[in-house]
């Protein structure tokens, strides 16, 4: 039995639910620190299959994008989310109706990775943290390789977001976020790894390239001390 919750149907429209709560997200992040958006927002397709792959360094990190980025695209971003979020009292049901999908993330690799396939052949927005969890440090972590597999398949165009400075705001561990700080959100230009890959590459080197890639990118929107092993990719 599969331990995703796949919807019947996936729905790229903003529903007054999803604009209401990204609103609130917004309203309640500008009251606790000052978010400051650069880079390539208008860059975004508008239309067809989307990945946005942003780092993830603390539990502000998901509300600064979606605050930020719904309204701005015009599109319901579909998020995969720990399943165990759902059996919260009302969060649960916002987040069932608002585009996020539960995941077993210790033993559904597999259906997340066709869940998210399955977004895209669909031509939805996909949200992704690449290291799949929050970096207790602030800084890049070593990646899972999902995130390359699934753009090197679907060929769908990767965002590069880099969230700084949001451990300093809400930090892993700490039950709230710290009032008064400040984040920034850099977004990068899209780009496809299967075009920037050298030819000839077998399936395993061709995912471990890609995911480097995709990696460096993000490193690329990031203030240097939260690159991490990826530090010379602003270099």
């Amino acid at each position: 039995m599969s331990d995703v919750a796949a919807p019947e149907r996936l729905d790229g429209h903003l529903t007054p639910l999803i604009r209401s709560v990204a609103l609130g997200a917004r309203a309640i992040a500008s009251a606790i620190t000052r978010v400051r958006v650069e880079g390539a927002i208008d860059d975004i397709p508008k239309n067809g299959p989307v990945i946005l792959a942003a780092n993830h360094a603390s539990n502000a990190d998901a509300v600064i994008l979606g605050a930020w980025l719904t309204e701005r695209l015009g599109r319901r971003i579909h998020w995969l989310g720990k399943k165990e979020m759902f059996d919260w009292p009302i969060v649960g049901w916002v987040f069932r109706n608002g585009g996020v999908h539960p995941v077993d993330r210790a033993s559904a690799d597999v259906d997340a990775f066709r869940l998210a396939e399955r977004v895209l052949e669909e031509g939805h927005v996909l949200m992704i943290f690449p290291e799949g969890t929050r970096s207790p440090t602030g800084e890049l972590q070593k990646p899972k390789d999902g995130l390359a597999m699934i753009a090197l398949r679907s060929g769908a165009p990767i965002v590069p977001i880099g969230i700084g400075d949001t451990d300093r705001v809400w930090p892993k561990g700490r039950t709230l976020p710290r009032p008064g700080g400040h984040a920034t959100m850099r977004i990068g230009r899209p780009f496809r790894p299967a075009d920037e890959l050298p030819e000839g590459l077998d399936r395993k080197s061709a995912k471990a390239a890609a995911t480097d890639l995709i990696m460096r990118r993000i490193a690329a929107e990031l203030p240097p001390r939260q690159r991490g092993p990826y530090g010379e990719a602003a270099s």
